[in-house]
């Protein structure tokens, strides 16, 4: 009897813990300007899209709320759209003149970051990221 309590429970607490539903908040501070909005991008750990989302920018900063994720690795970039055009403006060798960043506010040399070092992981109930874009 005793074990099949046991067994019981522990199935319980794998099933809980495996379904359970973790949210993200990100936090963009920093921006220079309040015109445009910011277009962010979360990635699985294996470089899939999962959500793309667009926020206007109010106080110089911009906050994205995911809910329903899983405790995995994910990635984020994303940029600033002041001109609203729907992409990223650059410079004639190609740099960004817009704001633009990747979680963990990595920052590559001549183009993006490795994926991997844009990696973190959800593993409390309620996690909060600040990012700040490169200008």
């Amino acid at each position: 009897m005793y074990r099949l309590i046991a067994i019981l429970f522990g199935l319980i607490c794998f099933l809980n813990s495996s379904y359970s539903q973790y949210k993200l908040d990100i936090e963009i501070s920093e921006i220079r300007s309040n015109k445009g909005y910011i277009m962010l991008q979360l990635f699985d750990g294996k470089e899939k899209v999962l959500s793309q989302e667009q926020n206007p920018v109010k106080d110089n900063s911009c906050l994205f709320s995911f809910t329903s994720l899983t405790p995995v690795k994910y990635a984020v970039r994303y940029y600033h759209d002041e001109n609203m055009n729907g992409k990223m403006e650059t410079n004639l060798v190609g740099k960004p003149t817009e704001g633009y960043g990747f979680s963990n506010n990595v920052i590559g040399k001549f183009g993006p970051p490795p994926f991997e070092k844009w990696l973190f992981e959800i593993n409390d109930d309620n996690k909060k990221i600040v990012l700040k874009p490169t200008y």
